[in-house]
C-alpha cells in the first residue's frame, strides 16, 4: 500500500477545508428556518387536506395558510364558540326541595 503523497495530502486538507465550510454555511441556514413543532402536520398530512378540500369544492384547490388549534377537540372547540358567542344569564339556584 502506498503512503499518500505531500500533494494528495493538500488535496485532502483542501476537500475537508471545503466540507467544513459547506456544512457551516448549512447549519447557519437551517437555523434561519423556524422550527418546526411536533404536532404541525406533515407533507403528507398536508396532501390529504388539499385532497380532501378539492374532492369537496370539485376542483383543485390549494392550502394557503393552516392554523392547528392544540387544545381539545374540534367538537369540544365548535361548543366552545357557541357558547361563547351567546350571552348566558345565570339564575340563582334553586332550593331541591322547593323552597321549604
Amino acid at each position: 500500500m502506498e503512503t499518500p503523497t505531500e500533494e494528495a495530502f493538500h488535496e485532502l486538507q483542501q476537500l475537508v477545508s471545503e466540507l467544513t465550510h459547506r456544512v457551516n454555511f448549512l447549519e447557519a441556514e437551517l437555523a434561519a428556518f423556524p422550527h418546526r413543532h411536533a404536532d404541525d402536520p406533515t407533507q403528507d398530512e398536508m396532501l390529504a387536506i388539499s385532497a380532501a378540500v378539492a374532492a369537496f369544492l370539485g376542483h383543485r384547490a390549494s392550502i394557503k395558510q393552516l392554523h392547528v388549534r392544540r387544545r381539545g377537540s374540534w367538537s369540544r372547540q365548535g361548543r366552545e364558540g357557541i357558547q361563547e358567542s351567546h350571552a348566558v344569564t345565570h339564575h340563582a339556584p334553586r332550593h331541591p326541595l322547593g323552597g321549604l
